[in-house]
């Protein structure tokens, strides 16, 4: 890793049509022990659209803060006022990431604030904080893939006010940088940098072709899994020869 550039990438959509057919799970080990980033899931979210096709995004950012008097009279300007600033940057194969700070009471914003995405075509929203009004979502085809923490009938005040758009955020305990890859599927969020994005999604294709093969041979020979998993360095062998 001595020699790796950590420049941030402009990861194209093709990268991003390739994560979307690849498991959380895989993913996130690979970040983990081939990027060295220690904390990439983000932990507590719920996916409350299922049956839609899986995330696999560019990160937008939003912040959070505690509003007081002297703050809001600074951020809040209407059209131009930073939420919407960001949900400008949003259009397809780009998420909308929100630090609420973890408070799950305060919701992000509802159906009115979020036709903005839906006129993008954007891909979704990732929050640590609260959703609301997804019924009407629903109803009314937004289309957007929505992880949350938790539903919410209440606005984002008074316990948060978006204040910065596009900065370096947390969210969920875990750093996300604008233009990381955010991948979604029912296990959850994983956060990929996007200097790791091309090098991992050949990796886990790598590893869940192989895994294939191991099922295959198990499934043949009538085996306990153990015969064959983990794949030793043989298998990946006899593997590679298949892809020749």
């Amino acid at each position: 890793m001595a020699d790796r550039s950590y420049a941030p990438v402009d990861v194209p959509d093709s990268v991003l049509d390739r994560f979307r057919k690849l498991p959380v799970a895989t993913i996130w080990s690979h970040v983990v022990r081939d990027a060295g980033v220690e904390l990439p899931f983000i932990e507590g979210l719920n996916l409350y659209t299922p049956g839609m096709p899986r995330l696999a995004a560019r990160a937008r950012t939003l912040r959070f803060l505690p509003p007081r008097p002297d703050l809001l009279s600074e951020v809040r300007a209407g059209e131009n006022s930073p939420e919407y600033k960001a949900m400008a940057r949003c259009g397809p194969g780009d998420v909308l990431v929100c630090d609420m700070m973890g408070n799950t009471l305060a919701c992000v914003f509802g159906d009115v604030k979020a036709l903005q995405l839906k006129m993008n075509n954007a891909d979704g929203i990732v929050t640590d904080g609260g959703m609301r009004d997804l019924d009407v979502m629903e109803d009314e085809n937004y289309n957007l893939l929505v992880y949350a923490r938790g539903r919410t009938p209440y606005a984002s005040g008074p316990w948060a006010e978006p204040v910065e758009e596009n900065p370096h955020i947390q969210c969920g305990g875990v750093l996300v940088r604008p233009g990381d890859v955010m991948v979604g599927d029912g296990d959850g969020v994983v956060v990929v940098p996007s200097w790791y994005a091309e090098e991992c999604v050949q990796v886990v294709e790598d590893h869940e072709s192989v895994e294939a093969y191991v099922k295959m041979k198990i499934e043949r020979d009538n085996v306990p899994p153990g015969r064959y998993y983990p794949p030793s360095p043989e298998t990946w062998e006899e593997w590679r020869a298949t892809q020749a």
